[in-house]
């Protein structure tokens, strides 16, 4: 037996230890490594370079709802796959994958609760779900959650992530442009606030329907917010555009945000918004 044999036979052998594959973070805004119950402690924003990183409905629910207020509404009943769609490989076993990736039913979610004791319901587009593509039943959650905020009395706040309208049910995602739009004009109609935070990214026909219709337009930093994409529209028009361009900080700087808020400050912000419009209305 050799000298290194017969020291490997002496020393115990220790079995090696498993290390989960989401340990890690990569951010992409700076590229660093970050620990990821780090990153998620911090509301997924990197404590290197501030970047927001994307974040599901349910860390959303527990980071702005009062603890124990939040109750979140039925998943809305739709028919699923329409069309019949088939491309690379069926919709109905995309939607499966997505179910089972995402954890939830579809691309939005809502929930009634209180933010710093005010009544309000949220709505959050998940786009870990499809890309928070637009399809029927995310145009039947909003809906119910316009219905939920009117039955409560208390604005709607909707929080956009989305690449835009799903393709797999054609018209039928356009559709909900036209019938978010409607149910919008009918919590105006109760003379209730609805509430836009758009989020990254937010995108094609979300952008052109609920996501710029609301009373108070506000952002997460850097977000991209864009109706179509950047290249498309520079060979359109054959120019650069600003490096900047497409940011939640282009959009304020030329009026189309009312303001961009750091995640760490969204929580009593949206109390002091909700505060301000609800208040007017019950003085008036």
């Amino acid at each position: 037996m050799s000298w290194l044999n017969s020291v490997r036979n002496v020393i115990p052998f220790v079995a090696k230890r498993e290390t989960p594959d989401n340990l890690w973070h990569k951010c992409r805004g700076c590229g660093q490594m970050v620990f990821t119950k780090e990153l998620e402690d911090n509301l997924n924003v990197c404590p290197k370079c501030d970047h927001h990183d994307r974040i599901g409905p349910k860390a959303r629910f527990r980071h702005l709802l009062d603890e124990g207020s939040c109750n979140e509404l039925p998943a809305a009943k739709v028919p699923e796959d329409p069309l019949k769609f088939r491309d690379s490989k069926r919709y109905a076993d995309r939607l499966k994958a997505a179910r089972a990736n995402a954890a939830e039913n579809d691309a939005l979610v809502n929930a009634r609760g209180t933010i710093l004791g005010h009544k309000v319901v949220i709505g959050v587009q998940d786009f870990a779900f499809m890309g928070g593509s637009m399809g029927l039943a995310v145009g039947e959650a909003f809906v119910r959650g316009v219905e939920a905020a009117i039955a409560d009395q208390c604005p709607y706040v909707i929080f956009t992530a989305s690449g835009g309208a799903r393709m797999q049910e054609g018209i039928l995602s356009l559709m909900q442009m036209p019938r978010t739009t409607v149910a919008i004009q009918m919590l105006h109609d109760a003379g209730l606030p609805y509430i836009v935070v758009l989020t990254d990214p937010t995108s094609g026909g979300v952008m052109a329907a609920y996501a710029m219709l609301g009373d108070v337009q506000i952002a997460e930093p850097k977000a991209t917010l864009a109706f179509t994409g950047r290249r498309v529209i520079e060979n359109t028009i054959r120019e650069k555009l600003p490096d900047d361009f497409q940011t939640s900080e282009y959009y304020l700087d030329h009026g189309m945000l009312d303001m961009v808020v750091h995640r760490h400050d969204l929580r009593e912000r949206l109390a002091t918004v909700i505060g301000y419009l609800t208040g007017s209305r019950k003085a008036a």
